[in-house]
């Protein structure tokens, strides 16, 4: 039987190396992409101990043409796993417009330009898709109006998506981790006087930072999510929806009664029967 293969973005810390990790150890062929092939260090080093191995490639999720070349020299792809994102926190009328747009550019956009290349080798697979979303893409949350904003639209897309999908035999699913150990927080990039600066929000913004720090001091492991994304990618009926915590699923279940997704997907599927 031949191994399946299964590309994953952003794999140089976080849910992506956890992921890229345990999927080669389940006997996956991983293709562990990165806009920047020189901080695989960590991925290299966490393999070698894992015993498993990983073909580390550069893609930028918001250039084309590096998500095309990824892909070019691909003759099979069984699943894609949709990792790359970035953090961000403000608010809209302390930062510009085009700030904005460059959070949707990494967290939408990308998500686009490597579906969309890789759905013709999906299809010949039956493969499947994995996008790496948030429960910011399900509940707001202050200060991060940009970033929920581009987490709320992956949701819809793939959630739009999914039935089309199915019926060319590939199947799309979203994973809204809470909050996560990993090297997230600390690439938002927020300036250490940030809250001196924030003017009449500095009030707002270091409560906001306290309750945050609370939750990300309690945060779930990455290799935990990384262990349900790979039960994911084997699920013979993989469900569209995994919240892989208690606390997500506890925090999205505000909002959502529809836990699995399966509602949903079951009315938009007669859509398109």
């Amino acid at each position: 039987m031949n191994t399946k293969t299964v590309l994953i973005t952003g794999t140089s810390s976080g849910i992506g190396l956890a992921t890229a990790v345990a999927a080669a150890r389940s006997g996956w062929h991983v293709i562990a992409t990165m806009r920047d092939i020189t901080k695989a260090g960590a991925l290299l080093a966490a393999a070698e101990e894992a015993g498993a191995a990983v073909d580390v490639r550069a893609l930028d999720v918001t250039d084309p043409a590096s998500v095309e070349a990824c892909l070019a020299g691909l003759d099979r792809l069984d699943a894609l796993v949709n990792n790359a994102g970035a953090g961000h926190v403000g608010t809209l009328e302390q930062e510009s417009v085009e700030d904005v747009r460059a959070v949707m550019e990494v967290n939408f956009f990308g998500v686009l330009h490597v579906t969309k290349a890789a759905l013709p080798l999906l299809r010949a697979s039956k493969g499947r898709v994995l996008t790496v979303t948030s429960v910011g893409g399900v509940i707001g949350q202050p200060f991060n109006e940009a970033y929920c904003a581009a987490k709320f639209a992956v949701e819809g897309f793939m959630e739009s998506l999914a039935p089309v999908a199915a019926t060319a035999g590939v199947s799309v699913s979203v994973v809204e981790p809470g909050a996560v150990a990993s090297e997230f927080v600390s690439n938002v990039g927020l300036a250490d006087n940030a809250v001196e600066q924030a003017g009449p929000y500095a009030s707002a913004l270091s409560a906001y930072l306290d309750r945050t720090r609370g939750a990300f001091a309690n945060a779930q492991p990455a290799q935990d999510v990384a262990a349900q994304m790979v039960d994911l990618l084997a699920a013979e009926q993989p469900a569209f929806r995994l919240l892989t915590s208690d606390a997500a699923r506890a925090f999205a279940g505000t909002k959502l009664k529809d836990l699995d997704g399966s509602t949903v997907q079951t009315l938009t599927s007669t859509w398109v029967a």
